[in-house]
């Protein structure tokens, strides 16, 4: 064979290659409203940019049969590339070949990326389409499966993993997604389960549709499982590319600054009406991030999921931050086992990787009732004040209205080495609200009164004296727990300057192994 024969076998074991499983199944996963893994990858980086890596590797199984039928690839397509610039490490499960089930050289390819990721400290983003582990591989499908896990957990908090899943991921191939920092799921098309219906049907006896059981809506609103639910396959390629202008390479990076010219002392008027006189009434609070933020584009982060906080990325001043925000609007903002596990989870992220909290306050305290205090509302709202009081990263507290009791030392109070604290004149901090604390305080009083009309004024007076000594910021500031009481209108400058002022911030935590965080 001389070297022109060489070359022309190089390039039709190419083209072979890049049909994956063959034309008919191609077309097949088209039908099914799904893009192929190399579409997948093509839409998702810069032109031009992929390098891929193993495209002629085969599976080394002869069971059942299997060495008769090879793919070259072996059912994932891996590599690295850029995103508007910068590089990153992918691999895309192939469905055309044996169902993108994953053998032992299929596990060896994602593990090759991820270490090549690690060692360049560069995000991996994997994209997920398998039936799981190949039967006929045994217990090598299965290690292959713990390799990969096992770089997830080295990984975490070294550099950012992003997980898509745009076809069936169950079994245990669930475990490597719930392992990494955002999962992106896209309706119709991608469900996740640790046991399908068929199982679930045989031990429980209930019956339930892939959909139902670990569709795209359940995850994204039930379990909190996916941070983010695409309508289809190319917005959740773009939601990827948008997520990850927000956040560094790794985590000894800070995240790209974008350009800015939104002004920094821009006024908004209309914060000074935003907080309605009732301290009853609820407000969208949604309506502040997107006033205060640049150009008013907020990336929200698990939207449906524990709506009573409000988490995403933002910037001020081109500067990436994560906002964390109470939610009037739904259950009055009180905090709960969803809101407190979601927000944790973000705020830890965003400290692993450098970025700045902000963090918005009204909350009337944690949600009672045995329902919550049965499912340990104690162990999940200490995960978000530890992670809060763990965060070294600049962060800056603005308290909108309520802070009560617990709940106002849980949401970045100075006490938690919050830096920067400031409150809008409607703050209202104290260890609970007027109602309930003259319960407690004037108890005897009330109850010694007989007249009905007189006892309803003495309460209503002694909410009101109440309200006049903490339904205002001022008690907190007196005693320096707030830093500043600022006019709504001007939070957008006080926070970019207040970012401005901690770029330089230095705070380390003792030296450890590692915490051990209530769980």
């Amino acid at each position: 064979m001389n070297n022109q024969d060489k070359i022309q076998k190089l390039i039709d074991l190419r083209i072979e290659a890049k049909l994956g499983g063959g034309e008919k199944r191609i077309e097949a996963q088209h039908a099914k409203g799904k893009l192929t893994a190399r579409e997948r990858i093509d839409l998702l980086l810069d032109e031009g940019s992929f390098e891929e890596y193993d495209m002629f590797m085969t599976h080394r199984c002869d069971n059942f049969g299997m060495e008769k039928t090879k793919f070259l690839g072996d059912g994932v397509v891996t590599g690295q590339g850029t995103i508007d610039g910068r590089i990153v490490y992918i691999y895309a499960q192939d469905f055309t070949v044996f169902g993108g089930s994953l053998s032992e050289t299929y596990a060896l390819k994602i593990c090759k990326v991820m270490d090549m990721a690690m060692k360049i400290g560069a995000p991996v983003i994997g994209i997920n389409d398998s039936g799981g582990a190949r039967i006929q591989e045994g217990v090598t499908a299965l290690a292959g499966y713990s390799e990969i896990f096992q770089r997830n957990i080295m990984a975490s908090g070294v550099i950012p993993q992003i997980s898509a899943i745009f076809g069936p991921c169950a079994g245990g191939a669930v475990y490597s997604p719930a392992l990494t920092d955002f999962i992106i799921m896209s309706k119709n098309t991608s469900y996740m389960f640790v046991t399908g219906p068929k199982v679930v049907k045989t031990v429980t006896g209930e019956i339930v549709t892939d959909e139902q059981l670990g569709g795209a809506s359940v995850h994204g609103a039930k379990s909190g499982v996916s941070h983010f639910i695409a309508e289809d396959e190319h917005e959740g390629i773009s939601l990827i590319r948008k997520l990850m202008s927000y956040i560094p390479q790794n985590n000894l990076e800070d995240a790209p600054i974008a350009f800015c010219d939104d002004s920094i002392d821009r006024l908004d008027d209309s914060l000074n009406e935003l907080i309605p006189d009732n301290p009853n009434k609820p407000y969208d609070v949604k309506n502040v991030v997107h006033s205060i933020v640049d150009y008013n584009e907020f990336l929200e982060v698990q939207r449906n999921y524990a709506q009573n906080i409000v988490t995403g990325f933002a910037r001020f001043n081109g500067t990436s931050v994560g906002i964390v925000a109470n939610q009037p609007n739904y259950l009055a903002g009180v905090l709960d086992i969803n809101a407190s596990r979601k927000a944790a989870r973000f705020v830890r992220f965003c400290d692993a990787f450098n970025i700045p909290i902000i963090t918005l306050v009204d909350v009337p305290g944690f949600l009672p009732g045995t329902t919550q205090e049965y499912g340990g509302i104690i162990t999940h709202g200490a995960k978000l004040l530890f992670a809060y009081g763990e965060a070294t990263v600049p962060k800056v507290t603005v308290i909108l209205r309520k802070a009560y009791g617990g709940a106002y030392c849980v949401m970045a109070s100075k006490h938690l080495r919050g830096d920067i604290n400031y409150s809008w004149p409607s703050g209202e901090i104290a260890v609970m609200g007027p109602k309930g604390a003259i319960e407690v305080l004037r108890s005897k009083k009330i109850s010694a009164i007989e007249d009905e009309a007189e006892r309803a004024a003495y309460i209503t007076q002694a909410e009101e004296d109440y309200k006049e000594k903490f339904a205002n910021p001022y008690k907190a500031a007196e005693y320096g727990y707030i830093d500043d009481v600022i006019e709504p209108r001007n939070t957008r400058f006080r926070i970019i300057r207040a970012l401005q002022t901690l770029s330089t911030k230095k705070a380390t935590n003792p030296p450890k192994k590692h915490s051990n965080l209530p769980l």
